[in-house]
């Protein structure tokens, strides 16, 4: 099941380009990542996750598809759905909120709260920065 949500936010990530906008990001937490986003629209985000911190055989893969409820110039609210494979599996809930405070909206910060849930019923926070390409 995993496995084909997977492959479903792939999809959804490569197939889309009408608004698309790339963003970078690190979450640090007891489970760190780095991620890659592609906004398909102005609320529309499908994001891949790579754990780091940890040896290369234990990384885990994350995809995850959120949607801002709240955009605002300065900060967007955002939450979403998505799984989570390899070590500690499970679907996950990000809800989050990114702050982009300087006059050139490129660089920001977010904090996210994200259950793991099934597997492993986790609550996963997180804060970190996010870049993105306008």
């Amino acid at each position: 099941m995993y496995k084909k949500l997977l492959f479903l936010a792939f999809t959804i990530f490569f197939i889309s380009n009408s608004y698309s906008q790339l963003n970078v990001s690190y979450h640090q937490s007891n489970l760190p990542s780095i991620g890659v986003g592609y906004e398909i629209s102005e609320r529309l985000t499908p994001e891949l996750r790579l754990g780091t911190d940890q040896f290369i055989s234990e990384m885990s893969l994350e995809a995850v598809l959120t949607y801002k409820f709240l955009k605002k110039e300065d900060y967007e609210f955002y939450g979403g759905l998505g799984a989570r494979i390899n070590l500690i599996e499970g679907i996950v809930v990000p809800i989050g909120f990114n702050f982009y405070p300087f006059e050139e909206k490129k660089f920001g910060f977010h904090i996210e709260a994200t259950p793991i849930l099934l597997d492993a019923d986790i609550l996963r926070g997180s804060f970190g920065i996010r870049y993105r390409f306008l």
